[in-house]
């Protein structure tokens, strides 16, 4: 035990001796949380619109007064000629084409269904459903008032239709910031575990630092247990700050448990640090490890959920999130912080994290070579 303790003690003055790494440590979760989540959304909050209006009445112009009162729509050309619509969409400077046909007003007139033709700009294909769901939306509310103003004394409630009360849970407001804050925490957490512990070995190994190390009698899992154990203390510490930043900068809800959020955070790093540690085994130089590290931290990233649930992901993706450490920890901190998870909820996930972290730990010191 006193061995491993002056290992640690060793490792953590040759950590802060590095006057980079030392600010990169604190300085990284500040600037990752500030910047990554109020830029990091979904949402769409300006839907530019071009209007190609043939028929000129008042049914059409009601229609169009009704998408620039909505807050998701701003109507910012409108024209005579589908040519320059459609001109204007391929340079984007619109994203949605409503063609309003000649014959618009005279078939609702009638008590006919009106026709629409709406092209949307689909490089982007969840802006454009997005851009369809609100446009439906707004829509259906048109459509509403048409029928009241033509049913005489009948009203819209005295139509017979479906009623439907809706209440969102765990996140009242949609914030979407609620939302990736969780998520942000634990790629906050990956990069400086995998990153900064891989890197400290492979620069001893650069160094010849390691073969002084090598020729001493250590055991192998001392060697590895000091070097995850100061990097497994900064990665909680940054844990903590940037829960301390999300609630005095975007007043992030927490339900849940702190210890409980801690320790899915603690065997996550356990988790990733051991990966990091085996991945640098087989590096010889710095440039190789962050090569391979890069490879491995945007596969872990994107299919952990973080962007799109688990749920949609084809199915050999969803296999591979079994060995996936982040998808794990992306549903407690989700789980935890917004829904206020006990561990009988979360077991599954503490347990898979726990079986993980102890097979990449094994791997790591297994493939160790402490030769001189």
């Amino acid at each position: 035990m006193r061995t491993i303790f002056y290992l640690i003690r060793k490792e953590f003055i040759q950590i802060f001796r590095d006057k980079f790494i030392g600010k990169a440590i604190f300085g990284v979760p500040i600037v990752q949380m500030l910047l990554l989540v109020p830029a990091v959304t979904f949402e769409i909050k300006d839907v530019k619109l071009c209007i190609v209006d043939r028929d000129m009445t008042s049914e059409s112009r009601e229609l169009v007064s009704q998408l620039e009162g909505s807050t998701f729509f701003k109507v910012r050309y409108a024209t005579y000629s589908e040519q320059e619509a459609n001109d204007l969409l391929h340079r984007g400077k619109c994203d949605l084409i409503i063609q309003v046909p000649s014959d618009f007003g005279k078939e609702i007139g009638k008590g006919y269904p009106g026709r629409l033709m709406v092209s949307a700009n689909a490089i982007n294909a969840v802006n454009a459903q997005l851009s369809w769901a609100y446009l439906n939306g707004v829509i259906r509310d048109y459509s509403r008032n048409i029928i009241a103003e033509n049913t005489g004394n009948l009203t819209v409630s005295s139509i017979p239709q479906i009623q439907v009360t809706n209440r969102y849970w765990y996140n009242e407001l949609l914030n979407y910031k609620h939302y990736m804050l969780p998520g942000v925490l634990g790629i906050l957490v990956l990069a400086i575990g995998f990153i900064l512990a891989g890197l400290n070995l492979v620069k001893e190994k650069e160094s010849g630092t390691m073969e002084q190390i090598n020729v001493t009698p250590i055991k192998k899992y001392h060697f590895i247990i000091a070097k995850m154990v100061p990097f497994l203390l900064i990665g909680l510490v940054d844990l903590a700050a940037g829960l301390i930043i999300g609630k005095l900068t975007f007043n992030i809800p927490f339900e849940g448990s702190i210890f409980l959020l801690f320790l899915g955070s603690a065997l996550f790093l356990v988790a990733v640090l051991g990966l990091a540690l085996f991945i640098s085994t087989f590096s010889r130089t710095v440039q190789q490890y962050m090569f391979t590290a890069f490879f491995f931290i945007i596969i872990l990233i994107l299919m952990s959920g973080i962007f799109t649930p688990m749920e949609s992901m084809p199915v050999w993706a969803q296999k591979f999130d079994i060995i996936n450490p982040a998808a794990y920890v992306m549903r407690i901190n989700r789980m935890i912080m917004l829904k206020g998870s006990t561990f009988h909820d979360i077991s599954r996930d503490i347990y898979a994290l726990i079986l993980i972290a102890v097979a990449f730990t094994i791997l790591a010191v297994n493939r160790y070579r402490k030769t001189a």
